[in-house]
């Protein structure tokens, strides 16, 4: 008769770490001992789907107990849009219990002993599985990262990578001396393709783990003295190591006491490549302590889950009040003040009313617009005289928003090189999620105040620039970490939206704001209605005033534009034309032999 298994008692910590190729939770108790382990299927985030998200962690909670707090690292969190999806899949899962998210370089980092030696507390962790990332902490908590780009860009020697380059090595090989290698032949096995050139729509297709998984091979051959796998290791081993002293740096001076922790399939499983790497990493940093993770991430993250009420750097608990106000909001009231999330009583009925009704309807409500604006006339004229001051110092102009907003900002910057010929840097739009949100949504992109300020870092925003946040409720997190940034950063801040009545503290006020009262939307909550047309005609303003006055505009004419087509040549034509007062055959000539500059052309025939 089989026995039964002891119920644990008292609190339990789960943790969760998800790689590339499988994912590991682990159950302890409240003293820190094995309830329960189980793995499951590839954890990185960046590649599943919510649905895929869910379905990994439902499979989790089926096989485990059920837990008083949960800590979960994944592979490919490197946004807090990342970390707030993989809080909310869980909240479905497991419910407002407390839970933190955060990556699993954090994880496997927590998981390791104390620093040996003392020392200044300079840990490295040196990842080397499916993909590779190097990621380093200080006794003051100060982090650094390198590496972590994903095996298009990075992942230096990682078992992709080496997989990666015993096919390139063995297609060079073959190319060269016209016989296909030893190893190569062990890679055709493997693979049961027939001959080389069914490599080729192989490795175009083959996911990133079946690629790593090569690497066996290599390893392989290496141990009975094969000369293309040790230097194909060797050549790994150089690059992983080199982004390891690369982190090491970025956290102390060179010489100084560091423990570089290793872990990740690749090293765990193959200590003679660890060896080696450990050997260059000592000889290249005098005063190194290299040692393996001893256990494996999945417990560092059950000290995040042990620990939530110290939180790390990275991570924040779920919980239902959490959800109730997303994270970048506190300071300023949220969402329930602001009129563009109020209900309209004009369009209560609005799919049913008929078609011509609604028309007037909305064109009446789109009527209110202009009025709306002329009411911040004075704060949109300020704004203007910081663009233009900003243009006439050196300065930049930045559009930051999600969503209707953000796109705007985009399309506003981009027409300004064809209309004014400004450089492309000159006015430049920053939209939550990236290009691809121009076009979809990027699920969470708007909520990482994070990467807000990190666009503004990574263009470099100085006191010479100017940057206007556009969020018609007033609370986009995205837009206020941009704002905060170029606030800290010395450059001119204004914030744009549709909410009067939005109060903020006073160290987060930006030097602007313009907050006309649109009113609630026809549609409630669609801010690409009267929000997004107020938007369009005060952007319109805020270039074109300062275009004019810079000196791209005179009169009412485009000085600057970029005749880049036969339309805008004709209007260039005319322009000349016009200001100079010659016929059109001329104009066309002048034009032509100054490039198609009109002010160039227009200085050469002497302006009337």
């Amino acid at each position: 008769m089989a026995r039964k298994r002891k119920q644990p008692t008292g609190p339990l910590f789960l943790g969760i770490e998800g790689g590339g190729t499988r994912t590991v939770a682990v159950m302890a108790d409240g003293r820190g001992k094995l309830v329960r382990r189980m793995e499951a299927g590839p954890g990185n985030v960046r590649l599943l789907d919510d649905g895929q998200l869910l379905e990994l962690f439902q499979g989790i909670a089926v096989a485990l107990p059920r837990p008083d707090a949960v800590g979960i690292g994944m592979a490919g969190a490197r946004a807090e849009s990342d970390r707030r999806r993989m809080r909310e899949v869980a909240g479905r899962v497991w419910g407002p219990i407390p839970c933190q998210a955060t990556d699993d370089l954090e994880t496997a980092l927590s998981a390791g002993d104390e620093p040996e030696g003392g020392g200044n507390g300079v840990r490295v962790l040196v990842l080397s599985g499916t993909g590779s990332c190097c990621f380093g902490r200080d006794a003051k908590g100060r982090t650094a990262k390198v590496g972590g780009w994903g095996h298009v860009l990075g992942d230096g020697g990682s078992g992709y990578d080496i997989g990666l380059r015993v096919l390139r090595a063995s297609v060079r090989h073959s190319d060269e001396t016209g016989k296909w290698p030893v190893l190569g032949k062990q890679i055709l096995r493997r693979l049961r393709v027939n001959e080389p050139n069914e490599l080729i729509p192989w490795a175009q297709s083959a996911p990133k783990d079946k690629v790593a998984e090569l690497a066996e091979e290599v390893f392989r051959a290496a141990a009975k003295g094969d000369r293309m796998a040790g230097v194909i290791l060797a050549e790994a081993g150089k690059s992983l190591a080199q982004e390891a002293l690369a982190c090491a740096s970025k956290l102390a001076k060179r010489g100084t006491r560091v423990e570089f922790v290793l872990t990740g399939g690749t090293l765990l499983k193959q200590p003679k490549f660890a060896a080696q790497l450990g050997a260059r990493l000592r000889k290249l940093w005098p005063g190194a302590v290299v040692t393996p993770l001893r256990r494996e991430g999945a417990w560092g993250a059950v000290a995040v889950a042990r620990g939530i009420r110290r939180p790390l750097r990275t991570t924040q608990t779920f919980t239902a009040k959490a959800l109730a106000k997303p994270a970048g909001a506190s300071g300023f009231d949220w969402v329930k003040l602001a009129p563009t999330e109020q209900q309209n009583p004009r369009s209560a009925n609005l799919d049913k009313m008929p078609l011509v009704k609604a028309i007037e309807l909305m064109a009446s409500e789109d009527a209110k617009i202009p009025r709306a604006i002329l009411e911040c006339r004075k704060e949109i004229a300020r704004a203007v005289g910081l663009v233009a001051a900003a243009f006439k110092r050196g300065g930049r102009l930045f559009y930051v928003g999600a969503g209707t907003s953000g796109r705007l900002g985009v399309l506003d910057a981009s027409e300004c090189p064809p209309t004014f010929r400004t450089p492309p840097e000159l006015v430049q739009g920053i939209m939550a999620g990236g290009a691809p949100a121009l076009v979809r949504s990027v699920e969470g992109a708007e909520d990482d105040a994070e990467a807000g300020a990190g666009s503004i870092k990574l263009r470099k925003v100085n006191a010479r620039d100017v940057v206007v946040g556009i969020t018609a409720s007033g609370r986009t997190p995205f837009v206020w970490g941009a704002l905060d940034e170029a606030g800290r950063r010395g450059a001119k801040t204004v914030l744009l939206c549709f909410n009067p009545f939005k109060k903020i503290e006073g160290h987060r006020r930006p030097n602007l704001v313009i907050a006309p009262q649109v009113g609630p939307e026809i549609l409630t909550g669609s801010t690409r209605l009267k929000a997004g047309t107020a938007t369009k005609l005060i952007l319109n303003m805020l270039t074109t005033l300062a275009m004019a006055r810079t000196g791209r505009v005179v009169g009412n004419l485009m000085v600057d534009l970029n005749p880049s087509n036969a339309k805008l040549r004709d209007r260039a034509v005319r322009i000349v034309r016009e200001l100079c007062g010659v016929d059109d055959a001329k104009a066309r000539r002048t034009l032509e032999s100054c490039g198609w500059v009109v002010q160039r052309a227009c200085a050469k025939l002497g302006r009337n």
